[in-house]
């Protein structure tokens, strides 16, 4: 089985019942794939694709831009996800996705895909959830940043991301690569750099996470998702990933 076919299928079957020609009619996809250097864009805002992109390697950042030419970032989407599989059904992209880091996306031609749900259907409801599962990460994203602290804020983000690696065998222990940077990060979460910097050396000394060099290490699993108010049931996943203690 080609790595990218494998990559899909293992990802569809955290939350779907992928049977054995379900998994015959994903390896039929065609695909390209390109190398993306840091933060450069794959899809803009405005585009009209006819391709949906699976995620080989690496991180890819959903983000608004904004009038001013800041960002808003608004989900993170590591190898196994399907960042723009909203373009099956949308004509118009109101976002753009750009690489994280270096990342390796893999393209897969709509007209492939179509005519692969209508012979397996079971794919098609497999990638609509894909798309239910990230419209749950929006509505959590818009909780984090209204309605919770600064702290509880990071901390819940650092939990989600480390959860969903540790779900798709991403994680090295008790590490993830994780190449946000610190503006980022602000431009995630709403926060001025300073307030970044001063919450991350508040999760640091807690002893609860340490991020540097583009890598995220767990220190106190348990305290962090206390803090930040972490419950993984919007990510509807078949089989929770056994997340290691402080």
């Amino acid at each position: 089985m080609d790595r990218v076919h494998r990559i899909l299928i293992d990802k569809l079957k955290e939350h779907s019942r992928i049977g054995v020609d379900d998994a015959l009619a994903v390896q039929s996809l065609s695909f390209t794939v390109r190398e993306l250097g840091r933060n450069e864009d794959f899809i803009r805002q405005g585009d009209t694709p006819k391709v949906s992109a699976l995620v080989v390697e690496g991180m890819v950042g959903r983000y608004h831009l904004m009038p001013n030419g800041r960002r808003q970032y608004l989900s993170f989407h590591m190898a196994g996800d399907m960042p723009d599989s909203q373009t099956l059904f949308l004509d118009r992209m109101d976002h753009a996705v750009c690489a994280i880091g270096s990342a390796v996306v893999a393209s897969i031609p709509h007209k492939q895909l179509t005519r692969t749900f209508e012979v397996r259907p079971q794919i098609g409801f497999a990638i609509w959830r894909e798309t239910l599962i990230d419209a749950a990460i929006f509505r959590e994203a818009i909780t984090n940043n209204s309605a919770r602290d600064m702290t509880a804020r990071m901390a819940h983000l650092f939990c989600e991301l480390f959860y969903r690696a540790e779900a798709s065998r991403l994680t090295r222990g008790r590490v993830m690569a994780l190449p946000i940077g610190l503006a980022q990060l602000g431009e995630t979460l709403g926060m001025a750099i300073a307030t970044v910097n001063r919450t991350l050396a508040d999760l640091r000394v807690a002893r609860m996470i340490e991020f540097r060099g583009g890598e995220l290490e767990m220190l106190d699993w348990p305290r962090l998702a206390d803090i930040g108010q972490f419950d993984p049931s919007y990510l509807h996943l078949k089989k929770p990933p056994a997340i290691v203690d402080g």
